[in-house]
């Protein structure tokens, strides 16, 4: 095992490499791990058998010094096993009672994914003047690192928390005017969060919402099927069929193959046929209602009287 402290306090050893840059020491890291005690085969603490992992923010969440240090030296993907000497795990207490006095204890650490949220960190430390000056390159940056927290959360359908991120990230896209030259780049960024923001309105079940966001990305894009295929989508969801339709056919003639936009429109006409059917049916009760015969009381003529008296 190398020894990555130089005192050999953290040992690892890499089971499966991994790619790309190193994690940054700003990071937000989606971690799968176990800890052994020494001689024990069952792990005292895990997370792998948990249906979905969180983000943990390095020098804040991380509570072990042992595994902080080791996740600065691993990269996306990578499997590694770590050996934590007792200054570097949980000191010459322990933890009891699942914990010895000085152990020495294995971590076995997989990288799924990790976000540098150092950039938007001090972007948010700043002054409204200040963010305003930031360069284009950093604003851009900043988000994009808050969409994809959301994306992060989106699929963990933790969408309110979701659509703040996005609300966040479109607020920095959106609170100065740019240059023609800049405006490109900054519309690429807003298309992206326009349409997460109306994806994640239509979980909220807000399709006014979902509507008037994918409307939005229709105006940087007018022929983006995604857009399209949304708004269409979030009218369906308010019974506007005719709209429904527009929007599903225009994304249609972009994507003419798309599964999820063919189903949607069929899912159209399944409603409107649903809805004329309902309509038929109420019209019938009513007209059925005025044909019915009057309930007035009918006058006898004299004859009658005379024979009912006889």
């Amino acid at each position: 095992m190398q020894d990555i402290t130089g005192d050999g306090g953290v040992l690892k050893e890499v089971v499966r490499t991994g790619s790309g840059e190193l994690v940054p020491r700003d990071a937000s890291v989606l971690v799968k791990y176990s800890g052994y005690l020494e001689y024990m085969d069952k792990p005292f603490d895990t997370n792998r058998y948990r249906r979905s992992s969180r983000l943990m923010k390095l020098g804040k969440e991380i509570t072990l010094w042992g595994m902080e240090i080791g996740l600065l030296t691993m990269k996306k993907g990578e499997l590694a096993r770590f050996l934590f000497m007792p200054h570097y795990a949980y000191g010459t207490l322990g933890c009891p009672p699942l914990i010895p006095p000085n152990a020495t204890v294995l971590f076995e650490i997989e990288l799924m994914d990790f976000l540098d949220s150092a950039e938007s960190d001090s972007f948010f430390a700043l002054t409204a003047g200040q963010q305003d000056m930031f360069p284009l390159q950093k604003v851009l940056k900043v988000a994009d690192t808050e969409r994809q927290f959301g994306n992060y959360l989106f699929r963990q359908k933790h969408f309110m928390d979701a659509k703040d991120r996005y609300k966040r990230a479109s607020l920095i896209l959106c609170r100065r005017p740019y240059s023609e030259g800049e405006q490109s780049q900054i519309d690429a960024a807003k298309l992206l969060v326009f349409l997460n923001l109306s994806f994640t309105y239509l979980k909220l079940e807000h399709p006014a919402r979902a509507l008037m966001y994918g409307e939005k990305a229709l105006e940087i894009d007018e022929r983006n099927a995604k857009a399209l295929f949304r708004c269409g989508q979030a009218c369906l969801s308010m019974s506007e069929y005719e709209k429904a339709r527009d929007f599903l056919i225009k994304a249609q003639k972009e994507q003419p193959f798309n599964h999820d936009i063919n189903c949607e429109l069929k899912k159209l006409a399944s409603c409107y046929r649903e809805y004329m059917d309902k309509q038929k049916e109420m019209c019938c009760r009513m007209f059925a209602r005025l044909r019915l015969p009057s309930a007035e009381p009918k006058v006898k003529s004299p004859l009658q009287m005379k024979e009912n008296v006889l």
